[in-house]
């Protein structure tokens, strides 16, 4: 913990008051004065005798511009951190926080997938320690040790175990990885695994049943449970009491302090025979338009990967190609980007149509078949997922591959709203929570797939479906595609909305749709 954080956490416990472990995360993630925020948020409750809790919304009516009148009023004006604007708007700021090509091939074999999911368990806890259920956490051998205790204790004890159907002897807080989550009669059965062994529990009300069942395999979860005796049948076993998932905070997302525009377009699929080209060239023409004021505040372009439909992916796929050949593929999508404006920073992660591994993470686009990419000073080439700060807007771009278990098993979703799993990856603060189903993940040292720090913005495509939303301050954004329907898609009953590019305003993450379906009018 920095010593500006400290120095406000003791100004406020000095003071008598505690803070929610949700405001403590966006606290952390302030670049500003965070004691001046700390004390003004006192003054302010001190004056209007409110609850010495201090919350999220606290902390938005001290940052938030929207909320002038309020601090105004108490007094205390919001706070303003001194930029020069005019060096944002000529050089617009760029930082990769994460790219996933630099530390893959790290592992193989079994060895590779037990560091894996050590890694996986060990950051997901580091991400439950923020909240303050997480001191209580017990290892699961410890609570079936202590389990078998009681068990023995009661027993001799008739006067107690005749008291009920149920006894209970106490609750605990477990953490582990979710082996599994199976229906039953009387709710609904989860398996977790720390390192010690695995415990089952039943959930058995509504919203504890409902919980479960929208929960990952192989996510880590946070369980508070009921040790209980079924004295007539003489099982025992746990009651879930509450489920914790990582999740993200409610946060206040950082914006660009001028106002500029990225571009987040996805799923190209140059070589298909349903690729959409002339709606492409649209786009492309139209981010030349220098006399469009919109068009010149553009920055930036994420591109989040399937830039080419490839060849052999799947079954018979030669049928629906245009160009049958990788390299032809790839040299027609290249001469494509090329056109998009020297002024602009490009951004591009690989997606699963495109050459190189498939399993996750994926190291960044070949530099032997895209080497001209590489050679373009504007564009920067990442892997799958990478995380970039575009004039501080923090952006995690992720292919989305693994949508498609988690459409397959969480009751209620399907894929007319992307953004509904989406929002399940972001609970589960993992890309691809869910092992040995349709996406493949690699035996790394390091599981680059935990999502570590909350995006601003989080971009995937894949499912070729634009969906927009928001989620505790995190903008949600699957971008469509440039590909009309396929026979695959036919059969799946899935219908697409292509030739889309989606903006998003910068300085105030408000996204926009402009579709190239037709020709624009200038």
């Amino acid at each position: 913990m920095n010593k500006e954080i400290s120095n406000a956490l003791s100004f406020l416990t000095s003071n008598g008051y505690r803070m929610h472990p949700d405001a403590f995360a966006m606290l952390k993630g302030l670049d500003t004065d965070i004691l001046k925020i700390v004390q003004d948020i006192i003054k302010i409750k001190s004056k209007q005798k409110q609850n010495s809790t201090i919350i999220i919304d606290d902390i938005k009516k001290i940052i938030n511009p929207e909320s002038k009148v309020t601090t105004e009023d108490s007094g205390i004006s919001s706070v303003d951190i001194d930029i020069d604007n005019s060096v944002l708007e000529k050089h617009p700021h760029h930082k990769i926080i994460l790219d996933a090509s630099i530390n893959v091939n790290s592992g193989e074999g079994v060895e590779g997938y037990t560091a894996l999911f050590r890694s996986r368990y060990e950051k997901s806890l580091r991400i439950l320690s923020l909240r303050p259920e997480s001191k209580r956490i017990t290892k699961i051998a410890s609570i079936r040790q202590n389990t078998s205790h009681n068990s023995n204790n009661m027993k001799s004890d008739k006067s107690y175990s005749m008291t009920g159907n149920f006894v209970s002897n106490s609750t605990s807080i477990v953490s582990g990885l979710l082996m599994s989550k199976r229906g039953k009669k009387n709710g609904v059965e989860v398996v977790i695994d720390d390192f010690s062994g695995s415990l089952n529990a039943l959930a058995i009300t509504d919203e504890l049943k409902k919980q479960a069942s929208m929960l990952t395999l192989d996510q880590m979860v946070m369980l508070e449970v009921e040790n209980i005796s079924n004295n007539k049948k003489g099982h025992q076993g746990f009651l879930v009491k509450d489920i914790i998932s990582p999740d993200i905070p409610d946060h206040l997302p950082t914006r660009s302090k001028v106002e500029c525009y990225a571009v987040l377009i996805s799923d190209i699929h140059v070589g298909s025979k349903n690729f959409m080209e002339t709606e492409f060239i649209r786009f492309l023409h139209w981010l030349s338009s220098s006399e469009d004021e919109l068009v010149r505040k553009i920055k930036f372009i994420c591109i989040g990967g399937d830039l080419i439909d490839g060849v052999g992916i799947f079954p018979n796929q030669d049928k629906e190609l245009l160009e049958t050949d990788t390299s032809k593929q790839v040299s027609h999508a290249v001469n494509l980007l090329n056109k998009i404006p020297k002024d602009l920073r490009v951004f591009i992660i690989p997606g699963n149509h495109d050459p190189g591994r498939r399993a996750l993470p994926q190291p960044s686009l070949p530099k032997r078949d895209f080497n001209e990419l590489y050679l373009l000073e504007n564009f920067t080439i990442l892997g799958n997922p990478s995380m970039l700060e575009l004039n501080g807007v923090k952006v995690l771009m992720y292919h989305g591959q693994s949508l498609d278990d988690i459409i397959a098993t969480t009751p209620g979703l399907d894929y007319s709203k992307p953004a509904e799993a989406m929002k399940i990856l972001l609970k589960a603060r993992h890309l691809s929570p869910i092992y040995g189903q349709r996406t493949p993940m690699a035996p790394e040292l390091e599981d680059m797939m935990v999502i570590t720090e909350v995006p601003d913005i989080l971009h995937s495509g894949h499912v070729h479906v634009i969906d927009v939303q928001n989620y505790r301050g995190t903008l949600i954004v699957n971008s469509g595609a440039w590909q009309s329907q396929t026979k695959f898609q036919q059969t799946m009953g899935v219908v697409p909305t292509p030739g889309i590019a989606i903006l998003v305003n910068l300085a105030t993450l408000q996204p926009y749709q402009i579709s190239f379906n037709q020709p624009l009018v200038m």
